[in-house]
């Protein structure tokens, strides 16, 4: 039986463990546990030190106070800024995950949540941000590689394969597959009921992803944000991307805005997903495609998230149309 979603940890099979952050949208990621108080391994830390301290706490008490190994499924600060209080653990990641995780000093983020309303970017972030402290963070990057052919581990007698999957979500992306106990750690190359951002993979690596997921059949699949879900979870992620690049490329060929794109594709069932205005990064990130630039180019974040901001006051209010709170 799969968990509530309710905050906090919850046991999945023998020696493993998800802590999960509703409501699951902007920085409430979930966590993994593996182990026991032999030897345990986390998977991923959180977006601030007190939310990271509340999961590690908790573990103490019901687990195990040590913990000796934590895999970073990917760079994003929310998936990895807690992991300075762990120290003397081993760090695991891919590469680009540990290249990646000085690209955005939480100090900025701060810094943002500061500025006054006068500034869009500021006043679109703000709300999300309000529950996080980024004070006193230090980037606490992998030292262990993930080969770009996957690594298998032993965790207190449990089969843990990690698998590179980037650049899907971000350029890093590892996902955590227990064969024996059919369960897949997803970071956020997997979001449940919540539209997924991304603004560094390509379409065509993000959806082989998903595919992957789905093809090892796992029993339970932990999303990096979202519900405790099953495998076609994943198929339904495929599905949602592969249709707005359709919408995309089909409005991008009438000379469509990125902002006039998001505005006219019509979501249908993923209309009352989590954050939906998101789908302002998916339509930027296929425009990009279709221009030929490299997946990696920087990006105009802050016009993106003002952008972003309102669609999802168009959302909103067609949100209120259909009876359905947003």
């Amino acid at each position: 039986m799969r968990p509530a979603f309710v905050p906090g940890l919850a046991q999945l099979s023998d020696k493993v463990f998800t802590y999960l952050q509703p409501d699951g949208g902007l920085g409430l990621s979930n966590a993994g546990l593996i182990g026991s108080g032999q030897d345990a391994l986390l998977i991923d830390t959180f977006f601030d030190l007190a939310h990271t301290r509340r999961m590690l706490d908790e573990i103490a008490r019901r687990v195990t106070p040590t913990i000796g190994r934590v895999v970073n499924t990917h760079h994003n600060g929310d998936h990895c800024w807690g992991n300075q209080l762990l120290p003397g653990a081993e760090i695991i990641g891919h590469r680009r995950c540990a290249e990646l995780m000085r690209s955005l000093p939480p100090e900025s983020l701060q810094r943002l949540k500061d500025l006054p309303d006068t500034v869009p970017a500021a006043r679109a972030l703000r709300a999300g941000l309000e529950r996080f402290d980024f004070r006193g963070i230090e980037i606490t990057p992998p030292t262990t590689f993930v080969p770009d052919d996957g690594m298998s581990l032993d965790v207190d007698g449990v089969r843990l394969d990690l698998l590179y999957v980037g650049p899907a979500h971000t350029a890093g992306d590892v996902i955590a597959h227990l064969p024996e106990a059919g369960i897949v750690f997803t970071g956020d190359v997997l979001f449940r009921n919540c539209a997924p951002i991304g603004w560094e993979g390509t379409f065509e690596r993000w959806i082989a992803a998903l595919e992957r997921i789905a093809a090892l059949a796992p029993q339970t699949v932990v999303p990096g944000h979202g519900p405790v879900c099953g495998a076609d979870a994943a198929l339904e992620m495929r599905d949602y991307l592969k249709y707005v690049r359709a919408e995309a490329e089909r409005l991008f060929a009438t000379g469509a805005s990125v902002e006039e794109a998001a505005l006219k594709i019509d979501l249908g069932p993923y209309a009352d997903w989590l954050e939906s205005e998101r789908i302002v990064f998916s339509v930027d990130r296929a425009y990009r495609e279709l221009r030929g630039e490299p997946y990696d180019a920087p990006v105009d974040f802050g016009g993106l998230m003002v952008i972003a901001q309102r669609v999802r006051t168009a959302h909103e209010e067609a949100a209120k149309r259909r009876g359905k709170v947003h």
